[in-house]
């Protein structure tokens, strides 16, 4: 059960009201998700977290698809099912494939698979890594 109830469109006020209103029309959809719906339980919170998904998620030296993959991997890593199926959802609707999706999976399992095994045996970083 959640600790906190979702501030809805309907009840949103103020800086709510306008973190929605922006979230809606950048993202062109007609609903704002659970998401920020939960975290608008603190204004100030809602602000500087959109704000900043703006400007990390933007295109930069790596494209957009790139990067909402590696918010996925990162998802499905911390176990959050909600990033892991709304930034999927977001990076198909930036242009990647089933495909993608795919190998971005067998990359992940492989680097939690040696990252564990790395640690287990307690491995020395080689100088060259250095």
């Amino acid at each position: 059960m959640p600790l906190f109830k979702p501030i809805s469109e309907n009840e949103a006020t103020g800086k709510v009201k306008e973190v929605f209103d922006e979230i809606k029309k950048a993202r062109k959809i007609s609903e704002v998700p659970n998401f920020w719906k939960y975290i608008a339980n603190n204004p100030e919170t809602l602000e500087r977290i959109w704000s900043s998904m703006q400007q990390v998620m933007k295109e930069g030296a790596l494209n957009s698809v790139t990067k909402e993959l590696i918010y996925v991997a990162v998802s499905m890593t911390n176990s959050c099912e909600y990033c892991t199926r709304s930034h999927t959802v977001a990076a198909k609707k930036k242009g990647a494939t089933d495909e993608m999706i795919k190998e971005m999976i067998d990359v992940v399992g492989m680097a939690n698979q040696n990252n564990k095994l790395v640690e287990a045996y307690q491995v020395e970083v080689d100088d060259i890594y250095k």
